[in-house]
């Protein structure tokens, strides 16, 4: 596609298709906060509320205020939802829940800090676009009590018993990479970038599995491989967008070409581990060997992974230069938004069975909300404004 199609497709799709299937209808008058348990139509299936999401609208809304338009709706939805998070969504030691109900009580606490995580981006991008610096206070408050939790050993359990089989998830380090980018957009505190060095060293000396040409899920703290089924388990989807927030950080240092090609080689190595052969678009899980994976939607087509994959491919053919890169980007870009989105009620399906047909009509879920999608229309959008302004 041409370079102003392509921005219309994602522009477009951001700002009359994506944006209004989640506003009005998903904004909670009464008692605050959004709801994401939406019906393909947009009917409201459960108002419990998931609070990550929560911080992930609020992002989205406070970005697209200070990067496409200064709209005073964005910027108030997006206070909004941290209102709502202010208000209910921390528990008396500081953490977060990960769910609570409709007018704020809390349903669930997980062991992980994602709500946390999706909170900082939110705190540090409404105080960057609204002016007041007590959001961004906050927000380095909660990053420091993410990585307080997430260094002092029992504070939180573990993911397995560590006198047995001590284990570390990429989760962490991805998310905090993500948080700290999003945070050092509206502080100079050098933690930010600390961290950032931090994690991505930690995912390319422990994650990164050269023999295997991928990225695991699970290692031992030191990065040792478990040769079982936890231990050889990859996310594509995870590992792809763990290679585009690499060549992101490149970008914010001159092009740092150790980054480039860090990055670039975490997406190559993905792409081609997940990418579905026989059917097109991109599994869920894959194990290490090629052997069988055990979770049951391992082969399924989730909306999440094709969005990662269509910024990560783009990034980084305006990274390297490399065809081949643009050539990932229209395979992904074209078998997601041949299956994927809805043609009748707007927004993207999120759940596909392998051939690429419907599982589950569903739009919102505790999992699935305005976030992914609209990240992608967002930053395909403005890249792709880059691009062009450098075609002579």
């Amino acid at each position: 596609m041409k370079v102003d199609e392509l921005i219309s497709v994602y522009r477009d799709g951001l700002l009359q298709d994506t944006l209004p299937f989640w506003i009005p209808r998903s904004i909670d008058r009464e008692c605050g906060g959004i709801f994401t348990a939406l019906d393909r139509d947009g009917t409201i299936l459960s108002t419990d509320k998931p609070v990550w999401i929560q911080g992930r609208f609020s992002w989205m809304l406070a970005t697209m205020y200070s990067t496409v338009e200064q709209k005073q709706e964005w910027l108030d939805l997006s206070h909004h939802g941290i209102d709502f998070l202010q208000r209910h969504c921390f528990d008396s030691d500081g953490r977060m829940f990960f769910s609570v109900t409709r007018e704020g009580q809390p349903i669930r606490k997980r062991r992980y800090l994602f709500s946390e995580i999706f909170a900082v981006m939110a705190f540090a991008a409404y105080g960057r676009s609204s002016g007041d610096k007590s959001f961004t206070q906050k927000a380095l408050d909660i990053f420091n009590l993410i990585l307080h939790y997430h260094t002092t050993p029992g504070l939180l359990s573990p993911k397995t018993i560590p006198e047995t089989r001590p284990m570390k998830t990429l989760a962490m380090p991805l998310s905090l990479v993500l948080a700290a980018q999003e945070l050092r957009k509206a502080t100079d505190n050098p933690l930010c970038t600390t961290v950032i060095d931090e994690s991505i060293s930690e995912i390319e000396k422990d994650f990164l599995k050269p023999e295997f040409e991928c990225v695991l899920e699970n290692v031992g703290p030191k990065g040792e491989f478990y040769d079982t089924l936890d231990g050889r388990l990859v996310c594509p989807g995870h590992s792809i967008e763990a290679g585009w927030f690499i060549l992101a950080e490149a970008r914010h240092r001159n092009n740092d070409p150790r980054l480039i090609e860090l990055g670039a080689r975490i997406i190559d190595w993905s792409y081609k581990r997940g990418w579905d052969e026989e059917f097109g678009g991109i599994h869920y899980f894959k194990d290490a060997k090629g052997l069988p994976p055990t979770e049951y939607w391992h082969d399924m087509k989730f909306w999440w992974p094709h969005n990662e994959a269509i910024i990560a491919t783009l990034l980084a053919f305006k990274m390297t230069k490399k065809s081949r890169f643009l050539e990932l980007h229209a395979q992904v870009h074209n078998w997601a938004y041949a299956h994927f989105p809805d043609e009748v009620h707007g927004e993207w399906f999120g759940y596909l069975h392998r051939d690429g047909s419907l599982s589950t009509q569903i739009k919102g879920t505790m999992w699935k909300g305005p976030f992914h999608l609209p990240r992608m229309q967002l930053y395909c959008w403005k890249l792709l404004e880059e691009m062009r302004a450098d075609i002579p």
